[in-house]
């Protein structure tokens, strides 16, 4: 099976650390939306990053569903969600917080870069910069109210709100500067030091 996109995409990212730790070996092939926008095309007719293409050829895009699809795969005992049913919805809540995030700084990074000065929309990114910490602000809370365990074990929860802190410090770092973040600060620190996020770096 092959994961088609680029590191620094955090869906890409989460994709590709979510087989490691299941065990499942993926070829990557660092093929980019945008500079790559044909090449993509002749894979992916929709040019979504990731994209899994398996072995017979059939495709399949957003991170979360190729997850769930590659948790199938997985030998047992290889989970990354809980089969408890408030552990699950816990994680769940996690894993949606730290995925709008990355949605919220995408937009903003979008917004900055790729839209001309003159047409945009200052009212528009106030509101995403605002649903931007108050995802932030959520996850801060959840992580005050229960830790995520730093016992070298990683979970969909951890893979997904580590890869967020990066990938806003990377594309947006004056969003969460000087902001009050530091559990997940600190856990974020400890997820990239695993050796999986080591050998998966975002660039």
């Amino acid at each position: 099976m092959k994961l088609i996109g680029m590191l620094d995409s955090p869906y890409v990212r989460r994709t590709a650390l979510s087989a490691k730790c299941l065990g499942i070996a993926l070829e990557h092939e660092s093929v980019s939306v945008f500079r790559h926008f044909e090449q993509f095309q002749r894979i992916n007719p929709v040019v979504k990053a990731p994209t899994l293409v398996l072995d017979d050829g059939s495709v399949l895009m957003d991170s979360t569903l190729i997850i769930d699809y590659l948790q199938t795969l997985a030998a047992p005992g290889k989970r990354l969600m809980p089969d408890d049913a408030g552990q699950r919805l816990r994680s769940l809540r996690l894993i949606g917080l730290a995925l709008a995030a990355c949605e919220k700084s995408v937009q903003i990074y979008y917004e900055r870069n790729l839209r001309p000065t003159d047409i945009q929309h200052a009212p528009w990114v106030e509101r995403v910069e605002g649903q931007l910490a108050a995802a932030y602000g959520m996850l801060e809370q959840e992580l005050q109210r229960a830790p995520l365990p730093t016992d070298g074990t990683l979970d969909q929860a951890g893979i997904t709100l580590a890869v967020a802190w990066s990938f806003t410090n990377l594309v947006v770092p004056d969003q969460v500067e000087g902001r009050s973040f530091p559990l997940i600060s600190a856990y974020t620190a400890y997820a990239e030091g695993l050796e999986v996020f080591i050998d998966t770096p975002m660039q």
